[in-house]
């Protein structure tokens, strides 16, 4: 069987574990394997190399993906859907694996329900935000960098007696920045699921500098919408291929107005990208290991327009189908937990 692999979207931790188990798993069953640079842009142009288990065999410790990504969306117009059909039948696939997130896990659901090609999805996103599977690989990674990084942070914080301000990714939820707020005792953070009480987060700031805690830390996730604000806060009014706004800039305005409302001196850090790189934690090794795996196995089984998925600790399959288009959210328990500490 000949596959074909592709990684879409944003990088995450653990990319690399998914392609090695892919190829690895094929090459046991007599395959080979295609691996698509640059995600969807790589069918498009038709820009491809093989993939071998011995050149694939030591990749399951670096971080990124070495297959390259982009936001590239083929289904923006009738002639990049074309090349990407006609680069499958040239290069004789048999299944197509693509790993990313909703768009492109969306982008391989349409091409087989619309036009028969065998695809199968692995999901990915730090954010942890899709739904039909328990986890996503990249999260783990991402929530141990977000930590380490407060953990440095409280240090300047507690010497120049400031309110620090962390501003992290999360679009729609608010997974990394509750898990990272619980695991640095935060005095406050915020997601997008919930409407942000700004009054009662300067209070408790003020409350906690009075009962003789000289700094504080606050963690707010990008997507949060804030009421002076019509909408998120972006970097500019620019959207990609598959129509998103650059987020940033909101750990800003809440730094800002923090010290107004407190007269206590704030900073703030835009963790970014730094959240995405670097090597994968031992968790998202070997869970981007297993879907790989499972993925392969799918395309040798002829079960297409599959996701495979984690539902407790088995890895099962979904249809495409009903694994895009639904954000995963924060589950409320978790933010109920959390405020025994900030109440």
């Amino acid at each position: 069987m000949k596959i074909g692999a592709l990684t879409g979207g944003g990088d995450c931790p653990g990319l690399n574990a998914v392609i090695r188990a892919v190829v690895r798993t094929n090459a046991n069953r007599g395959g080979t394997t295609l691996g698509f640079l640059e995600g969807w842009r790589g069918l498009t142009e038709h820009n491809c190399i093989e993939l071998t288990a011995e050149g694939t065999d030591d990749i399951i410790s670096r971080g990124g993906t070495i297959l390259g990504s982009s936001r590239t969306n083929p289904f923006k117009d009738a002639t990049s859907v074309d090349n990407v059909i006609e680069t499958i039948r040239s290069t004789e696939l048999d299944a197509l694996i693509a790993i990313g997130g909703d768009d492109t896990l969306g982008v391989a659901h349409r091409l087989n329900a619309e036009h028969g090609i065998n695809t199968i999805g692995v999901p990915k996103t730090i954010d942890n935000d899709l739904s039909s599977t328990d986890v996503t690989f990249g999260f783990d990674t991402s929530i141990n960098v977000v930590m380490e990084a407060v953990d440095r942070l409280r240090t300047t914080a507690e010497s120049h007696r400031r309110v620090m301000v962390i501003e992290t990714m999360g679009r729609h939820a608010g997974w990394i920045t509750c898990f990272s707020g619980v695991s640095t005792a935060a005095d406050y953070f915020l997601i997008p699921e919930e409407k942000p009480d700004l009054d009662h987060m300067c209070e408790l700031l003020k409350q906690r500098r009075q009962a003789g805690k000289m700094y504080g830390i606050v963690i707010v996730s990008e997507g949060v919408e804030l009421p002076q604000v019509d909408g998120f806060v972006t970097q500019d009014t620019e959207v990609d291929e598959f129509g998103h706004v650059k987020l940033g800039g909101v750990g800003e305005i809440i730094a800002e107005l923090i010290e107004q409302r407190t007269g206590i001196e704030t900073r703030v850090v835009t963790l970014g990208h730094l959240q995405r790189g670097g090597a994968p934690s031992a968790y998202d090794r070997v869970l981007g290991t297993r879907l790989g795996v499972h993925a392969a196995r799918l395309a040798h089984e002829g079960r297409f327009g599959q996701m495979v998925s984690l539902r407790g600790t088995q890895i099962t399959s979904v249809e495409l189908s009903d694994a895009v288009g639904q954000m995963r959210t924060l589950e409320p328990e978790f933010m109920s937990e959390a405020r025994e500490f900030f109440t």
